[in-house]
Parts: structure tokens; sequence; C-alpha cells
């Protein structure tokens, strides 16, 4: 019988589970191209596959594991949770949301929280809180600058937020009422906040997605004072820079601003779905009974596992580590990559860093993958690294050298035509 299984999985599937070889399951729908890896389990910056291959992991699951792989306090933290209470309904009072929240409105500078399952879902909960202040201010139809090159979501608003045409084709209509301008112009925002009947400003202080694209380091400061004088809400997507990945817990602190909304999402919970709204001023009290809802939101278990990541963030300074670490890499890679040609630029800001070539290298994320490294590609031709805040010297020296060496052939082969 189990010949007679094995026989069948090798017949229908490109890939078979005997001799832990990958598995195509034909039962998901394909809206996800993964790479030809499964991985069983890690520890650490380190992932193993099937075979029991090791590879660093640099991109931390798109930056949200930034403790790494099954930290141990982190762990025991869940099992214990997990022992205790995972799901009462926010028809209740939970008493780790009441703790977790104090936390971050007190690392953020700002004064209520709405607790979501994820970023799109933060991100959802601060556009609602931008349209009620339009109606408040008796605007039928309020306007939001957004950027282009952004990325806020997928779900229909978020993805209406977004300035990237091509995840948003085959979705219309969207969500009308998003106005899109360059990001870091501020001269762009100007003639608009203007207009009566815009009413926010939403930006990501670094633009993830988009390429890594980081601000002139005025730039958020000049959007706080622009939205100040129109009475418009400034609103930053934190979710891909903050808790700790750009040496700040939040990226927007490089520049000494507070936001009047805040997303998060990814790294607050290090792979426990977690997503958090924060609020400041008069955005604080838009959210009444029944205005804005979520089962899972604000769960036992997820509130215990940020609370925990926030806890070993401070206890271990990985906000001083996550910039000592950034300096390292991207000057080592500066000291690689010196006359390689076709090398545009090294941009970071903490642990985000993005290296930016003169043409599409998609390709390299499975030549990386070949070589044992996890990277990312993003905006088709720039590198993104978003290792965890924990790497050690021996773990920078084998990510340097091994990124720096892929990154040299893939150039001479396109200078040699192959």
């Amino acid at each position: 019988m189990v010949g007679f299984l094995q026989a069948v999985l090798r017949l229908r599937l490109p890939f078979s589970l005997v001799n832990s070889q990958r598995i195509t399951c034909m039962t998901l729908m394909a809206n996800y191209a993964p790479l030809p890896v499964s991985f069983t389990h890690g520890q650490g910056v380190w992932l193993w596959d099937a075979d029991g291959k090791a590879y660093l992991d640099a991109v931390s699951g798109i930056a949200v594991c930034s403790l790494g792989h099954a930290h141990a306090i982190l762990a025991k933290a869940l099992c214990q949770q997990a022992q205790t209470l995972l799901h009462t309904s926010n028809l209740y009072h939970i008493e780790l949301q009441q703790q977790l929240g104090q936390k971050l409105v007190e690392l953020a500078n700002m004064e209520t929280v709405f607790f979501a399952n994820s970023g799109a879902e933060a991100n959802e909960a601060a556009i609602k809180l931008i349209r009620l202040y339009g109606h408040q201010r008796q605007i039928s139809y309020p306007k939001i600058i957004v950027m282009e090159h952004s990325f806020h979501g997928r779900t229909l608003a978020t993805l209406s937020a977004t300035g990237n045409a091509k995840i948003q084709q085959g979705f219309a209509p969207l969500l009308p009422d998003f106005i899109q301008v360059p990001f870091n112009d501020i001269h762009a925002i100007q003639a608009l906040v203007e207009q009566h009947n815009v009413v926010a400003v939403m930006v990501e202080p670094v633009q993830g997605e988009g390429g890594v694209n980081i601000p002139d380091n005025n730039y958020l400061q000049q959007l706080r004072q622009l939205c100040d004088q129109q009475q418009c809400l400034l609103v930053l997507d934190e979710i891909q820079t903050g808790m700790g990945r750009t040496g700040q817990w939040f990226a927007h602190q490089h520049q000494n601003i507070v936001p009047d909304i805040m997303t998060l999402a990814k790294a607050l919970g290090n792979g426990v779905p977690i997503g958090a709204c924060l609020a400041k001023g008069e955005a604080a009290k838009l959210f009444q009974a029944g205005s804005h809802g979520s089962t899972f939101g604000g769960n036992p278990l997820s509130m215990r596992a940020a609370l925990t990541v926030i806890d070993i963030i401070e206890q271990q300074q990985l906000l001083t580590k996550a910039t000592e670490l950034g300096k390292q890499i991207t000057h080592k890679l500066a000291q690689e990559l010196a006359g390689v040609e076709g090398v545009v630029a090294i941009r970071h800001l903490g642990l985000m860093i993005g290296i930016e070539l003169n043409q599409p290298c998609v390709d390299l994320m499975k030549q990386a993958l070949a070589q044992g490294l996890l990277i990312n590609v993003t905006a088709q031709n720039v590198i993104r690294l978003l290792p965890p805040l924990i790497l050690n010297s021996e773990e920078v020296e084998q990510l340097v050298s091994t990124l720096a060496l892929l990154i040299k052939n893939f150039q001479d082969q396109h200078l040699s035509g192959h």
C-alpha cells in the first residue's frame, strides 16, 4: 500500500515527499510563487530544510522575525500563555491588551491603540479613522494624499492607498479619493494640502516594497509642519520600519516628530499575527463603541507575544545593535563592491538595507538560495536585506561575503552577455 501511494505521488505531482524532496500542493490558490524550498525548523538567524541544509535568513520573514527563530524566551512565554488562555472575545476586558497598549503608547508618545491581526488590518483601521475625521469636519468626500511606489496592504482599501499599479491591476474599481504624489517631494504635497477636502497624508517613513527608499532628513518634519498648518492628519505606516528595525523603536523618531496615527505589525509579534493602530489627539477619540472591531484582534496569545518581544528588545539593547549592525554590513558591502560596475547605491537605516543595481536582479533570490542565503529583491532591481537584529560578527561576515560574491558574479554574467 505504501509503495502504491508513493507511486501515485510521483505520478501526479512535480515534487514528492519521498526522500525529503519538496512537494507542490495542488489545493492551494496560485497567488504565491514560492521558491523551491520548505523549512522544517529554525534557530536564531538560521533555517533548515527537510534535507538538513542550513540557510542564513537575511529577510526575517520580510521584517517579521527580528529576534530570529525559536527564541527561547518567547517560546516559553507562548507555551505558558497557550496553557493559560488563548481567546475570550472583545466582549470582555483583556488585561494583556491593557498592558501592551500602555507600553506602546509610552514608547511612541501616543494615546490610544486598536489591536488587529495584520498590517493591512491596522492600515484599514487608520483609513477608517481618517474618514471619520473628515466627516466630523463636514467633508463628504475626504481625500488622502499617498505616495507613489508605496505599499500599505492588499485589502481593497489598503490596495487603493498603495502606489503600485501592477498589484492593483484587475481589482478595479478601487476606492476613490486617494491622491498619489512622488515620495520625498514636499512641494508636491504643499500644493494639495491647502485644498479643503484633503484631510490626511499617509506615508511610510522608509519605503520598503518600493525599494528601500529613504527620504531627506527633514522630510517628515516638513510633513508634520504642513499637516499642522492645514489641520490634516499625519499617518505613518511603520509596519515594516517599526519595532527597532531602523535603530529606533519607530523610524519617525529619527526625525523627532510624533504622528497623529501610526500603524504597526510584522516584528511586533515576531511571527505571531498581530497588528496595531495607534492614535493621538483628535484621532485618538474617533472610534466609539461599535465603530470598528475584530474577532481575534487583541487576543491574549498575540498580546503576550508582543509584550515579550518588547521586553527582549529592551533587555538585549537591540535598538543600539540594529544601528551598529546596519553600519557594519553596509560598510563591508561598500568595501567588497567597490568598483563593481552596475552597483548604483547602497542605502540603509539601521537594519533596513537596500542594494540597488542597474538592472533587474530577481534571479539573485534563487542564486542566493542555492548558496544558503535568504534575500529578497524588490522594485525589480533592489536587493532588500532585513536580517534579524541578533546577528553576530561571524554571521555578518558570512552574509556580506556570500552576497558580495553573488552580486559580482551576477554583474559579470550580465556584462559578458550570459
